[in-house]
Parts: C-alpha cells; structure tokens; sequence
C-alpha cells in the first residue's frame, strides 16, 4: 500500500485560530465491526473515570475547551457542549456509547484528555481538510434519524468538493456523511485542543491515538500531524 499525503489547513479567517489541532491517520484497517464490549484500554480509560467522578477531567479543561466553540451566536452549553462532555456524563452514568473498533480509539482518547475528537471514512472526506467556522444557514444531519445541527458560527472540519469546502465534522457532532461503516479501510481523524494547550502534550495523545489505530483496529500506516497559527 502506497502511503498517502495528509493535510489539515486553518482558513485565513481564523488567525489566531482558537484551537490547536491534531491530525491522525490510519490506513487499511480491519472491517469495523460493531462494538458489544469496551475493548481493554476503553474499560480501563471507564474504571478510572468513575473513580474520580466529574474530576476525571479537571473543570478547568472543560472551561478551556469550551472556550474554542464559543463564537458569535454559538453557545457551548447544553445540547451544544463538547462532543467530550457527552462522554464524560456518558461514562459517570454508565451508559458509554460502544460503536465500532475506530469510533471507540476516538471516544477513549476524547475521554482520556477531555478533549473533543472527530473520525471520517478517510475515502469519504478525502486526504485534505479545511478548520473553519461555519456560515449562515449551514446545517448537516449528524444521526441516522435525519436530525440536523445548526453550523453558524461552529469551528468546523469540511472536505474538499467540487462545490468548494462542505463541513463534515466539528467538536460537538459529526456529519453522516463522512462516518465510519463496516466499509471504511482508511481513517482520518482530529483532535481538538484548546489553543493554549502545549504541543507536547498534544503529541502525546495524538501519537496514543495512531498507536491505538494500529493496535486495537489493524492500521497498517498510522501517523500524525499538530496544526496551529500560534507563533513557535
């Protein structure tokens, strides 16, 4: 398999841009399949998270992320908080979504560092992504069940069309059309942390991301890139 090149811009709008950002592939990954247990590293990521209650992630990691969605009209609170608030209520009240082997990497690692993560179909979204916030009146249905989530003002993950740049993720909710499905052989993900968090640490986790790509899904090439405008 010939590896492919991947890239994550930051539209000039967005200078400084509120996030620093982590770009995760995987290719060639094992048919997903859907989750009925927590896989190892999730159970454990689960146990500990109980144990120390909603200071599993420190309130001043949730102020911090919640930080990079409050924008124009976008309130990041009730329905509209961090995808990584879900998880973290999720897993205190025992009911963790189990979905599939690469949405569970992205959902322990979200849980883990209290940040928000997007995955995509890598062959759906394509190699090349666009951070920007979202226009008015933009909207994509993110459920099976057509339920749609108002974009103005959102910081946003599109893919390249021949329409121009069309979202497809952001921090609280991700598209349908770019999901992973028992077809994906190739992923593609971001890691959203907020724009004061240290590259090291951003590393860190991205590079437990690819790790558990390759572990726990069958990635035959895994990497990652950090993204930001914030000076060296």
């Amino acid at each position: 398999m010939t590896s492919r090149s991947y890239q994550l811009e930051i539209d000039k709008s967005l200078n400084p841009c509120p996030a620093v950002l982590a770009l995760i592939w995987g290719e060639g990954i094992r048919p997903p399949a859907v989750s009925s247990d927590p896989p190892q590293f999730l159970a454990r990521t689960l146990r500990e998270t109980l144990e120390k209650g909603e200071n599993a992630v420190p309130l001043e990691v949730r102020q911090r992320v919640r930080k990079i969605l409050r924008h124009g009209k976008y309130k990041p609170s009730g329905r509209s908080k961090p995808a990584s608030e879900f998880l973290l209520q999720a897993a205190l009240s025992g009911s963790f979504p189990l979905v599939n082997e690469p949405v569970d990497v992205n959902n322990a690692i979200s849980l883990d560092s209290g940040f928000p993560g997007s995955i995509f179909d890598t062959d759906l979204a394509g190699n090349r992504l666009l951070i920007r916030r979202g226009l008015p009146g933009e909207a994509y249905i993110f459920n099976p069940s057509g339920q749609t989530i108002d974009l103005q003002d959102l910081l946003l993950v599109c893919r390249a069309t021949d329409a121009g740049w069309e979202p497809c993720g952001n921090p609280v909710k991700d598209a349908m059309i770019t999901k992973i499905s028992a077809d994906t052989a190739n992923v593609i993900a971001v890691l959203y942390a907020p724009g004061d968090e240290s590259i090291a640490s951003l590393e860190r986790w991205a590079s437990r991301y690819a790790d558990l790509l390759h572990e726990h899904c069958g990635a035959s090439n895994c990497g990652f890139s950090i993204v930001s405008t914030r000076a060296p």
